[in-house]
């Protein structure tokens, strides 16, 4: 059993952290294959673009959290927080703060002066936890999406 808090090392993520990114993704609900998380893992890692944190203890990773450079036309720069992983077992104990303070912290390094999230109205547990650490709801929106037919 874990303690109330608990204090992992909060690292950027390697090739080799692939197997674990791939249980806590399953673990969420988002299953996929060790290969197919490493190959999207080694187009993020070989990207400037991108940041991926994990939370690290020992061979065990407690989550990761990913963060995007991202540019719109209407608004410019921001940072914009597209994944945060905390595995069950470890919620609740400053492991998503941490996460998420790494990914600021990047964002505050690429000189980019905010940074969004967004949050699936079913994880209702993610809403006061994203409230108390300082950020605003902006708006709700619907998500949809569409298979592209190959060329």
């Amino acid at each position: 059993m874990l303690s109330t808090r608990i204090s992992p090392s909060i690292r950027p993520a390697r090739p080799d952290d692939a197997g674990e990114i791939t249980r806590l993704c399953a673990e969420l609900g988002y299953p996929a294959s060790v290969e197919a998380i490493a190959a999207n893992l080694a187009v993020l890692l070989a990207s400037a673009r991108y940041h991926v944190a994990v939370a690290d203890r020992g061979s065990e990773l407690l989550g990761w959290a990913v963060v995007e450079h991202r540019h719109w036309l209407e608004s410019g720069a921001r940072a914009e927080l597209t994944g945060l992983v905390v595995s069950a077992s470890a919620r609740r104990m400053g492991i998503g703060k941490a996460l998420v303070a790494a990914a600021e912290r990047w964002g505050s390094e690429q000189g980019l002066k905010s940074i969004y999230v967004r949050s699936n109205t079913a994880r209702e547990e993610s809403h006061p936890f994203y409230l108390g650490i300082g950020y605003a709801r902006k708006k709700t929106q619907h998500t949809y999406e569409k298979p592209l037919v190959p060329i």
